[in-house]
């Protein structure tokens, strides 16, 4: 009960405006959703203790920091010890998420790396636990988008869009 009272209408403010910025200032915060400094420092508070706010982190520039190319590798368990694959995932430095996953693969793995070639050898260190897949990220178009209260309710049907073809002139 506690999550549903902080998740009100100026508790789901608060949680938008810290996924864009985590950093942002509780006096900027209380003015975006009309609190006070300290009572927006007080809700931020509760809803860390309540578990709704699991943390802050900096995201950085892959490609800024010598890691430009980004894979997501479909990773499948060789015989029944799945759980396995996750384990050896931990200690791989490369592997920035890791997901066990319904469907054909056991697990979804992303990972960062410098060249082709430190690609390689990372699918050479997977393989003897498991199947890979890979894909290679060619653009991002969402990189992250902050949850709100729309996400947790009941969706509208979504109405498809026509497809417009080019066409050619001549």
């Amino acid at each position: 009960m506690e999550t549903e009272r902080l998740l009100d209408e100026t508790g789901w403010k608060i949680l938008t405006e810290l996924q864009d910025n985590a950093r942002i200032s509780f006096s900027e915060l209380g003015r975006r959703v009309a609190l006070t400094p300290p009572a927006v420092a007080d809700r931020v508070r509760r809803m860390e203790e309540a578990g709704l706010i699991g943390g802050y982190r900096a995201h950085p520039d892959l490609g800024k920091v010598g890691l430009p190319i980004t894979v997501f590798i479909r990773w499948t368990a060789i015989g029944n010890d799945c759980a396995h694959l996750g384990e050896v995932a931990k200690d791989i430095p490369e592997i920035i998420e890791c997901h066990r996953v319904t469907g054909e693969a056991s697990y979804v793995v992303k990972a960062a790396v410098r060249t082709v070639e430190h690609l390689q050898d990372l699918i050479d260190r997977l393989m003897p636990y498991g199947e890979t897949k890979t894909s290679v990220v060619l653009s991002s178009p969402v990189m992250h988008r902050a949850v709100g209260p729309e996400h947790v309710r009941e969706a509208e049907p979504v109405k498809p869009t026509p497809i417009r073809r080019r066409t050619r002139t001549a």
